[in-house]
């Protein structure tokens, strides 16, 4: 099937019209078919229309994943208004940023998530003259909102477009301050349908969403995904590992999604022997020792490797799920149709051979608008011809694979050797008793910077730092093995994102405290 442009309301009509009965999405307390996901859709853009919200009104959503998420962003969608994701763990200070920056006529909040108190923050909020609606939607909405029957357009001028707007995507960012990326309806939705055509989604599929809707790994790959190919998504408010075995388990899921962090933690856990899950693939944004064990342990054969961003949409490349198993392993994708990547000299710009390390750059029908109301920012992304600056370290193969290594911001350099992060967190994944692995640079007198790494372990484990070094010492070159080494139950002090990163400017900072560096 070749793609077509389309909005998201031209996507959800379809699968209505084809499978209506079919569970469209179950949470942890709703299941919903995608006729009764469309009314609920439906009803919110009718919600929208009659607080004066139209086409190419900004709206921003403070919630965890549920139907109320969904049901807001494909609302927005419906009337060609911009939903903009605001992420769950912003204080004030960012959530207001974020509002001002993006030029949002309303915000849909959850009164509290996570034991956050939102209701406070949105009364703390400062000065904002263009936010006009603050409207908890636990309070009733839209039920309690007046004037329902305003129905969602359905032509004329202000009927969405394929190349609308939908969404404005603040970077989650492990380093540097949120921008906000602006995303098409065509450029998600085909995507989606490009990297689910590489999985190999069937609309049979049960696909449970690790990832947080307001990052593009939740919408654009988990919901979108669901959505083109008229799968069921199932999905928890935030993951937690123990939760999303026994839902994986319970709702029978075959397709899941997530990055190291997030598989290392299931694979993990103590209950994760106990669980008979039936998974068939999904994908992964992980390296080779996580997907080694994604295989062979969690049993999911015809898992994908997938690299991306959030100025492409995101995703830039991914396996096929027949591939063979040894590429996917090796995390070597080829781009999607259409797209094209490069490797360059991040000083130069020159572009590199195959098999040379360097800025990987993208090129595309998926990638950004630009960061909205950011000019500067926005021409710095992109170089003078016109590609993509993902900041990312990569090497392609001479058959046209990618393989992404690490962020170019986070390389270090260990007296004259360049050092990726993720080389050395590769080699103590390596270690049977090591369940995650974080590696950051840090300052040293004699050669610049050396490894730093913090590490947890698998559930019953038993390790100490200097056996692990020893260890590591008897496997890699002296300069990737970590000069300082701390074995940690976990990283939600240290500084971990909502989408399961770790904010590697944190736990460098974290370092620096700890070994008075």
């Amino acid at each position: 099937m070749n793609w077509a442009p389309a909005t998201l309301g031209a996507v959800l009509a379809r699968q209505v019209r084809e499978r209506p009965d079919a569970e469209a999405l179950v949470t942890a307390d709703e299941r919903l078919t995608y006729a009764a996901l469309a009314v609920r859709a439906q009803a919110a853009a009718a919600a929208m229309r009659a607080l004066g919200l139209g086409k190419g009104d900004h709206v921003a959503v403070l919630m965890g994943n549920d139907a109320q998420w969904l049901t807001l962003f494909y609302g927005a969608a419906l009337i060609g208004a911009v939903t903009v994701p605001v992420n769950t763990r912003f204080k004030t200070a960012e959530l207001e940023y974020c509002l001002k920056q993006a030029d949002c006529r309303a915000l849909f909040y959850a009164e509290r998530f996570l034991n956050i108190d939102y209701g406070a923050m949105v009364g703390a909020l400062g000065e904002l003259p263009k936010l006009e609606h603050r409207i908890a939607v636990d309070r009733g909405w839209p039920e309690n909102v007046p004037d329902r029957e305003h129905s969602a357009p359905d032509g004329g001028a202000d009927k969405p477009a394929p190349q609308d707007l939908l969404l404005i995507q603040f970077t989650s960012g492990t380093t540097a301050y949120p921008k906000g990326v602006m995303l098409t309806h065509d450029a998600m939705l085909r995507n989606a349908f490009a990297a689910g055509t590489r999985i190999g989604v069937r609309a049979e599929d049960r696909y449970f969403n690790c990832r947080p809707f307001f990052h593009v790994g939740g919408s654009t790959l988990s919901a979108l995904v669901a959505l083109g190919f008229g799968c069921t998504l199932v999905t928890l408010p935030t993951f937690e590992a123990r939760a999303a075995l026994e839902f994986m388990e319970r709702e029978r899921c075959t397709l899941t999604s997530g990055n190291d962090t997030i598989f290392q933690m299931l694979m993990g856990h103590e209950d994760f022997p106990k669980r008979k899950l039936v998974l068939r693939g999904g994908w992964a944004a992980a390296g080779p020792q996580t997907v080694r064990r994604i295989i062979d342990v969690l049993g999911a054969r015809e898992i994908c490797i997938a690299y991306g961003l959030s100025e492409a949409s995101p995703n830039v490349v991914i396996n096929d799920w027949r591939d063979a198993e040894d590429l996917r392993v090796a995390g070597l994708a080829k781009p999607h149709d259409g797209t094209a990547v490069r490797i360059a000299d991040p000083a130069t710009l020159a572009v590199l051979p195959a098999g040379t390390r360097g800025e990987i750059q993208v090129h595309g029908w998926h990638l950004m608008r630009g960061y909205y109301n950011n000019p500067e920012a926005s021409t710095q992304a992109f170089t003078p011809d016109g590609w993509l600056r993902t900041g990312d370290l990569g090497e392609m193969t001479v058959d046209g694979r990618l393989r992404m290594v690490g962020r170019l911001k986070d390389v270090f350099r260990v007296g004259g050797e360049n050092v990726a992060p993720a080389e050395v967190e590769e080699m103590l994944l390596a270690h049977p008793a090591v369940e995650t692995a974080q590696a950051i640079g840090v300052p040293d007198a004699r050669l610049g910077e050396v490894p730093c790494a913090y590490v947890t372990l698998k559930a019953g484990a038993r390790l100490t730092e200097a056996e692990l070094l020893a260890w590591a010492k008897a496997r890699a070159a002296n300069f990737r093995v970590p000069r300082y080494l701390r074995i940690v139950p976990d990283f939600e002090a240290i500084g971990m994102t909502a989408s399961g990163k770790v904010q590697k400017n944190r736990l460098r900072e974290h370092a620096l405290r700890e070994f008075g560096l």
